[in-house]
């Protein structure tokens, strides 16, 4: 099929929510950009109802997951590899794959939307061909194709890869990780986990909000200052409005949290968010520190994301300082100027991929290598710019060992005067009930969705002599 760019005219037939689910599907391939992100902003602008926004979010989402899995059932289908569909007539087959395996939608109506979404974006035979595919698809039940493709794989990574829609190479660090703590086991748990939804956690900024303040919620697990939602918009909730609640993972929270109540605070402490866009950690940082007579400062290497920061953080009478400046020169520049430094160093984010389906796609495996080089000169540069006494927090929102322990490992061979902290009985004195953890932690704690409910963080507290 051709390479032909989307040019065609929207022919106004296309029920919205699928329209608005095939745009954001487009832009992810096309600009890179982030579901998430994204997604509201379509979802306001068409004005949509509740109905057909949740119908909108459903489609993308559960498309964007499943998408390795569908190229499986495309090829069978279609009887040719995937690579030769032109990308966007694929976003469409892949839109009405999802409709037909993993929704209850009735079949003509998948399949005529999709040949007007086809008709939109490719050429005049494309509609043809996504008729044929999707029809094919149709004729056998969704047990049937499950069955179908799991006679492909060649070895347990593969039938796990192809059948819970990650790559195989992440099916493979996430083993690797979990082999490592003595819990080899749980892999396909937290496979399946990847792949729901999660609930929408929050945070009450302490001495600005409670938790009593934000409505519609219920006590989270773990975290003491979190709730968890019941449902419903929380914008719309006064605390969330006026930025003295936030929308924030709990894993996010216990990570800021082990270095906020790791020790009391001593009044005139200074901390240090050193890669801190776009600010929901420097916000809990700032509201914790606040309330101990600490300073914070924030930075951030862009001029954009600094901006958020500010944004993040101007709920506060007495904002605190956004720096712009290269996180890995800090150390040079702020010689043991800091008595706390988070460093929530740039990762895959292989740990929030069930918020961010897209990343399993995007991320390769030799952006591993990049970002930990990154990472252990960030790390090198904040515990330079670390107090004599001073805590570091080492945070991922990645559970690769070569993002995590092997980057710790590393920076600790070649920096004397540093040691690991326990951060398993620090965050057991935070947490409102123990966490769960493998065999072997080594001074970490790595958080898992499967196993907390959390995104994965790796979370590492390091203290300097």
């Amino acid at each position: 099929m051709s390479d032909r760019s989307r040019t065609a005219q929207p022919s106004g037939r296309v029920q919205p929510a699928r329209r608005v689910a095939l745009e954001v599907i487009l832009a992810v391939r096309e600009s890179d950009a982030y579901a998430n992100l994204l997604l509201p902003v379509k979802l306001e602008r068409a004005r949509l109802t509740p109905q057909d926004a949740a119908l909108a979010t459903e489609l993308t989402y559960g498309t964007l997951r499943q998408q390795g899995y569908y190229d499986a059932v495309i090829e069978l289908a279609a009887n040719r590899p995937v690579g030769e569909i032109d990308p966007p007539i694929l976003d469409v087959l892949h839109l009405g794959a999802h409709q037909l395996l993993s929704m209850r939608v009735a079949q003509h109506a998948a399949v005529d939307e999709a040949v007007s979404l086809a008709r939109e974006v490719g050429s005049r035979s494309a509609t043809g061909f996504v008729n044929g595919v999707l029809r094919t698809i149709a004729r056998s039940a969704p047990d049937d194709w499950h069955e179908r493709v799991l006679a492909k794989p060649r070895n347990d990574d593969e039938r796990l890869s192809l059948e819970h829609s990650h790559p195989v190479w992440i099916v493979r660090a996430f083993r690797q990780v979990l082999a490592a703590e003595g819990r080899e086991e749980e892999l396909e748990d937290l496979l399946i986990a990847d792949n729901f939804a999660p609930r929408v956690s929050l945070v009450a900024l302490p001495g600005l909000a409670t938790i009593s303040d934000i409505r519609g919620t219920q006590k989270a697990k773990y975290s003491p200052v979190a709730a968890v939602s019941d449902g419903g918009d929380p914008a719309l909730w006064p605390a969330v409005h006026e930025g003295r609640a936030r929308v924030q993972d709990e894993g996010s929270q216990l990570a800021a949290l082990a270095l906020s109540r790791a020790r009391p605070i001593r009044a005139g402490e200074r901390w240090l968010d050193l890669c801190a866009g776009p600010g929901g950690k420097a916000a809990l940082l700032a509201a914790e520190a606040r309330l101990g007579g600490a300073t914070l400062v924030a930075n951030e290497i862009t001029p954009a994301r600094a901006e958020l920061v500010r944004t993040a953080l101007s709920v506060f009478p007495d904002p605190p300082q956004v720096l712009v400046q290269d996180g890995t020169l800090i150390g040079d520049r702020l010689p043991a100027q800091f008595d706390r430094i988070l460093l929530d160093a740039p990762c895959t984010g292989l740990g929030a991929l069930r918020r961010r389906p897209e990343a399993r796609w995007r991320k390769q495996p030799r952006d591993v290598a990049e970002l930990s080089a990154l990472q252990g000169a960030l790390l090198e540069s904040g515990l330079a710019a670390l107090a004599p006494g001073g805590i570091l927090a080492y945070v991922t929102c990645s559970p690769h060992l070569a993002e995590t322990r092997l980057v710790v490992d590393a920076v600790l061979k070649r920096t004397a005067g540093v040691s690991r902290l326990d951060t398993a009985a620090v965050l057991d004195g935070v947490t409102k009930r123990p966490l769960e953890r493998g065999e072997s932690s080594d001074g970490h704690v790595q958080l898992w969705p499967h196993r907390h409910g959390t995104d994965a963080m790796f979370i590492c507290l390091l203290a300097k002599a």
